[in-house]
């Protein structure tokens, strides 16, 4: 339902974050100032930023809907974080920050050569390119349920403006910007709880109630079976995922890198680590708050709407004029403090892992006008994926997000702990593991596609897959470097050799 003073909250929101992109945009002369903003922001800011990152609308949407049709499952993920973070305060950060490095890839070079770097770099770009067109989806829903217009058409006119803003800011935007919007989308959400509990006729206690009666708090069986999401699996995805993240994910090597300090770039991780848990919980609780309102207040037409569409539901039927805006803002608040990472990181990876290192010599100008043009690029697949997304079938788009994420993770957190933790895997035996790795995490997507014959298919989830994919490559990496054993100069490069000059 479209309601003047709903849209003129999000207008305001939104003329404030294209007003801060503009500002930063002017001040954009170099790559080092697009990319890193000279390596100059505080802790507190690079927390925040890396906080609203990992929160986006898959935060505000999708776990609530997880919970909302299932349990809290899908929260288990989360818990392996405070093990990733640890692993980055002591070791990741200070390999990244070694030097003037700009992209987390440029360290797999010098580990094991130029060809592990672009093919780390290129598994992150598709990647991210999934992440837009999820998160985009994600934030079209609740504005074309305001406005009355088609998702689709949403789809372009939101990721046309998350673009613009975001190509013209860079990182000193992004980031900036980042600490404005997670202040917003977590009072958004606190809203929302907050009508939520007003509203049930005993608040709190029916909640409390109903999620205990209907089995809406469980984290899973602890088993370990290979074909469900059990705790058990979920908590050793969550290791997998974090720790990926934490040591080559650019989103995150970016800011360690922009942060002033070493010490600066420790206390953003600590930060993020320390607020993101329960954040997450929070938003998995608006979930279990959404199934029992509406167990105690029925509305027929829920019962036809997918998981993710009903909180916005809720929002646009159930909120208070302007307030409903301000919730949608949050939303769009969420959305973008992830899409703008992703935007600048796509656009620092492909600038310097491959244009500026396989290209002809350039001007420091000519390279940032590049920069420019494919953070422009990465706009428009966004707005396509997104609108593909809107006919691909799915449970909650929290549960497809952890799936591609697992078929296409193509083994990097493997690529850098070994790299990070060996002195004897080579590049040649790294290939000698890479190889099977990508045959077999082709197959594993094929059988969880239903594209395997019946005879050939494994009774396996999607979410073991990066699991299975990490752990063979270690170990075939790892057995062939008795065969081809390293001969590089290692110094600086290893947790074995990072004293050595």
């Amino acid at each position: 339902m479209f309601r003047i003073s709903d849209l003129c909250a999000i207008l305001l929101y939104l003329a404030a974050m294209a007003g801060i992109g503009f500002y930063f945009g002017k001040k954009n002369k170099s790559t080092e100032e697009y990319f890193l903003g000279n390596r100059a922001f505080p802790g507190w800011a690079v927390g925040l930023s890396m906080l609203g990152t990992s929160i986006s609308s898959v935060t505000f949407l999708a776990l609530p809907a997880a919970a909302y049709v299932l349990d809290y499952r899908q929260a288990v993920n989360s818990f392996a974080m405070p093990f990733a973070a640890l692993l980055a305060v002591w070791l990741f950060i200070p390999f990244f920050r070694r030097g003037r490095a700009t992209s987390a890839f440029e360290y797999l070079e010098a580990r094991y050569g130029p060809f592990f770097r672009a093919y780390a770099a290129f598994c992150f770009v598709i990647t991210q390119f999934i992440r837009l067109a999820t998160v985009l989806y994600l934030v079209a829903l609740p504005v074309a349920g305001m406005t009355g217009g088609s998702l689709t058409t949403v789809i372009v006119v939101c990721g046309f403006f998350i673009a613009l803003y975001t190509v013209i800011g860079g990182i000193e935007a992004v980031i900036w910007t980042d600490v404005i919007q997670t202040v917003i989308l977590l009072l958004g959400g606190v809203l929302c709880m907050g009508l939520m509990l007003y509203e049930l006729p005993e608040g709190l206690s029916d909640v409390l109630r109903i999620g205990l009666a209907d089995d809406k708090f469980s984290f899973g069986p602890v088993t370990w079976g290979l074909n469900d999401r059990t705790f058990t699996v979920l908590l050793l995805l969550g290791v997998v995922s974090y720790t990926t993240d934490y040591s080559s994910n650019q989103n995150v090597v970016q800011r360690y890198i922009a942060a002033k300090s070493l010490r600066e770039a420790r206390k953003a991780v600590v930060l993020s680590a320390a607020m993101s848990i329960p954040t997450w919980m929070c938003f998995f609780f608006l979930g279990s708050c959404l199934y029992a309102f509406y167990k105690v207040v029925p509305d027929a037409a829920v019962a036809n709407l997918a998981a993710d569409e009903v909180l916005p539901h809720f929002i646009l039927t159930r909120t208070p004029p302007f307030l409903g805006g301000v919730i949608i803002a949050a939303c769009l608040a969420a959305a973008m403090s992830s899409l703008d990472s992703s935007i600048n990181s796509i656009s620092t990876v492909c600038s310097v892992d491959f244009v500026k290192r396989y290209g002809r010599e350039r001007s420091d100008a000519s390279l940032l006008k590049i920069a420019k043009i494919i953070a422009v690029v990465c706009g428009m697949f966004m707005i396509g994926g997104a609108a593909a997304l809107v006919h691909i079938p799915k449970e909650s788009v929290n549960d497809f997000c952890l799936i591609i994420a697992s078929m296409f993770g193509g083994g990097k957190l493997a690529i850098f702990l070994l790299g990070f933790f060996t002195t004897r895997v080579s590049g040649r035996a790294l290939l000698a593991g890479l190889i099977p790795a990508i045959l077999f995490n082709l197959y594993l997507a094929c059988n969880t596609l239903g594209w395997v014959p019946e005879a050939l298919r494994m009774p396996i989830h999607a979410y073991w897959t990066g699991i299975l994919v990490n752990a063979g490559l270690a170990l075939v990496a790892y057995l062939a470097s008795f065969r081809f054993p390293c001969r590089r100069n290692l110094a600086g490069l290893t947790v074995w050799t990072q004293q050595e000059k």
